[in-house]
């Protein structure tokens, strides 16, 4: 027997939500046109959806029914379409109706046009019940282009997560340029490239004579981002100091520089990413969990290009136009030889390594074709000699300041050798100081 709470303004997805970054349990995101709404969710029970006066989670929306579905929140999360006019819909698949279907945290339901996702906060002690990231790409997945513009718009918060290559900065950017930012600066910061010397100095400025070399006042990177969008790359490799500062940011919105008296107030949106697993990290006491819940406003996940190969065929055409046009000659084609031949490369360096290959097999080829011959693969490293090595880099740039030549010598190996290196790693070139 189903039991419906009772009604309350709380449930009124018409009337402001509150802060997410507060709520202690699962919540709901209610995904409008300019907007995402918070309904927080109780352990157990049935929230009644729609667009009537007696419902739980109000709708206001021509395409929702009145008393449009049921979301059962117990042991796990259950849909049920009430026989709505527009019907209810999860992963894109039409719902029979009066049939409880399971959900799981970032699957996107459905409602007319509207979307909704379950996104629970997380606990630690409970990593079962952690929130689960929005899922991109694959076939039972929301299409990128119809839910990245109602995030994009709202200004909430995101985070989002994926392997090395698979294309977050993109998805990034494309948040940025689809938002009301759109017109102010989009600043990408690799958390993991900047030495942690002059990390704070690079994320927040500093005042002349604040430190020696310090010759003049420099604007940090999140400065420079006022009105537009600062993207917080491998978020997830900042030091806990780092953490505790970029915090106070996120809450305070004011930044204060590195020997200055007076913070300056900026106005920014934060898109983070992250190859690690950060909820771990929270767990394990490397990554802090206020600053995790104010940088997730909401997840999303992008899959590994081994799992969207139906995507290959025109990222590959893409990369063939660009690099084509680079040197001045027609596009080559791509024939279904060596379209097959891609699709059967496990890509572990994913949608960067889709675009070197190809960009090579460019240059490679002498006809208007790229043929199977023509590509080049890089070789695969085992996962933990990978990590080994990344790590063995990393901590070279670090120890020299983010200088490359430097790090070279340390390690034994040549300036050019250790930039080959750092691309197939995925480790981005730092960024040099003008401080």
């Amino acid at each position: 027997m189903i039991r419906p709470l009772s009604r309350t303004p709380d449930f009124d997805a018409t009337k402001p939500a509150p802060d997410p970054q507060t709520a202690t349990g699962p919540q709901l995101l209610v995904l409008g046109d300019g907007d995402v709404t918070t309904v927080a969710l109780p352990e157990r029970g049935s929230l009644r959806i729609g667009r009537g006066e007696d419902v739980d989670v109000r709708i206001d929306r021509d395409s929702v029914s009145r008393r449009h579905a049921i979301l059962h929140v117990g042991d796990g999360f259950a849909i049920e379409d009430l026989g709505s006019s527009n019907g209810t819909k999860v992963a894109g698949t039409r719902l029979a109706p009066n049939v409880r279907t399971p959900v799981g945290p970032g699957d996107v339901i459905e409602i007319g046009t509207a979307m909704l996702v379950v996104h629970g906060a997380f606990d630690p002690r409970r990593a079962s019940t952690g929130d689960a990231p929005v899922k991109l790409g694959g076939a039972a997945a929301m299409r990128l282009g119809e839910i990245v513009p109602r995030i994009a718009k709202s200004g909430i918060n995101v985070l989002v997560q994926g392997e090395t290559g698979a294309g977050k900065e993109v998805l990034a950017r494309k948040i940025h340029e689809t938002s009301q930012r759109a017109g102010g600066p989009f600043v990408a910061i690799n958390c993991g490239a900047l030495p942690e010397a002059l990390l704070e100095s690079e994320l927040f400025g500093h005042e002349a004579g604040a430190f020696t070399g310090a010759s003049a006042t420099k604007p940090g990177l999140l400065e420079t981002a006022n009105g537009g969008t600062v993207f917080l790359d491998e978020v997830g490799e900042l030091p806990l100091s780092a953490q505790v500062k970029l915090l106070r940011v996120l809450e305070e919105r004011r930044v204060l520089r590195v020997g200055g008296l007076q913070p300056r107030p900026i106005d920014v949106r934060f898109v983070a990413a992250t190859h690690r697993d950060l909820r771990g990290a929270v767990a394990l006491g490397q990554f802090r969990q206020d600053l995790y819940y104010r940088l997730s406003g909401i997840t999303l996940a992008i899959p590994p290009l081994r799992d969207r190969l139906a995507e290959l065929p025109d990222l590959a055409q893409e990369f063939a136009r660009k690099a084509a046009a680079e040197v001045g000659r027609p596009t080559p084609s791509l024939p279904a030889a060596t379209l097959a031949h891609l699709q059967t490369h496990p890509w572990p360096g994913n949608i960067r390594e889709l675009r070197n290959v190809v960009e090579r097999a460019v240059v490679l080829c002498d006809g208007d074709a790229i043929l199977p011959e023509h590509l080049v693969f890089e070789p695969l490293v085992p996962q933990a000699e990978g990590e080994d090595e990344r790590a063995r880099i990393m901590a070279a740039l670090q120890a020299c300041a983010g200088n490359q030549t430097k790090a070279a010598v340390r390690l034994g190996i040549s300036r050019k050798t250790l930039g080959v290196k750092m691309d197939a790693l995925g480790i981005p070139r730092p960024q040099k100081s003008n401080g």
